[in-house]
């Protein structure tokens, strides 16, 4: 397993200069955020020079403010075709893939009015369509999509790892690729999951990223999540793959990334 920092957590103005920040920390990569309107194919350039000199950039996290799962059909395809645009970016600087959520920020079942204008079996028509483009196009690109459950006060269509478990293989039923996959991030997973340790061996090798970050949505090691019990469950899957730190951060950024790498070392060996 390697360890990736998402860029805005990094200091420096340029990639660069955060690349420095990370490696000083700690970090063996970045994940990169990518707003929509295609701004993240107009970083191309900037984003090649950056694989050229080395900078290892191996996912992409988006920051917009509709998905796949939105109510509005402009919106939803918009989101499809934003997602293409990233799966292909990634592809040419040499990334794994591109995450995304079902519907952040949308709805909530947990709060009013309570009752969405769709039915569950829309939602999952919805879903399903948009994962089979995006499977295919992922696939035609050597990248991966991966579906990211959001707890229940931010995202009412996926929540659960076994969800997106579920959508991801009835994707490869559909498409024959495998191309679609579960991120398991710990503090959603630590909100609605029974067992954290069993909902990612339940999901085994569907899982393909995972997000770290603590029970108060900090960086690890200051909150109350059983990482032993995590990295544990990681190691039974024999997953190998990037963990990316998605949080807000407690102390200055120096200070604390270097604890966080600190503190996640020890768990990536096997046993520990």
């Amino acid at each position: 397993m390697k360890i990736c920092c998402q860029e805005q957590l990094l200091p420096g103005e340029t990639l660069a200069a955060k690349w420095d920040a990370a490696r000083e920390a700690g970090f063996d990569g970045i994940e990169l955020r990518a707003r929509g309107d295609g701004h993240f194919a107009g970083r191309l350039a900037e984003l090649r020079a950056a694989a050229r000199s080395g900078v290892v950039m191996p996912t992409v996290c988006p920051d917009t403010d509709h998905f796949i799962g939105d109510f509005d059909p402009a919106r939803r395809r918009d989101a499809v075709v934003q997602l293409r645009s990233q799966l292909s970016v990634t592809a040419e600087i040499g990334g794994e893939g591109v995450l995304t959520p079902a519907s952040w920020g949308m709805f909530s079942l947990r709060l009013p009015p309570f009752t969405p204008p769709r039915k569950p079996a829309e939602d999952h028509a919805v879903l399903l369509e948009a994962l089979v483009e995006l499977a295919e196009h992922a696939a035609r690109e050597g990248v991966s999509l991966f579906v990211e459950p959001i707890n229940r006060y931010e995202d009412y269509m996926v929540n659960r790892v076994g969800q997106a478990a579920d959508l991801a293989e009835e994707v490869r039923r559909a498409t024959g690729h495998d191309s679609v996959r579960v991120c398991a991030d710990l503090f959603h997973m630590n909100i609605e999951e029974d067992d954290l340790a069993k909902a990612i061996t339940d999901a085994g090798s569907l899982i393909g990223h995972v997000h770290v970050d603590d029970s108060n949505r900090l960086q690890p090691g200051t909150g109350h999540l059983d990482f032993a019990a995590v990295f544990s469950a990681l190691h039974t899957i024999g997953y190998d793959r990037w963990l990316g730190l998605e949080c807000r951060l407690r102390g200055d950024p120096p200070t604390a990334l270097a604890a966080t790498t600190r503190f996640l070392r020890p768990f990536l060996a096997p046993g520990a």
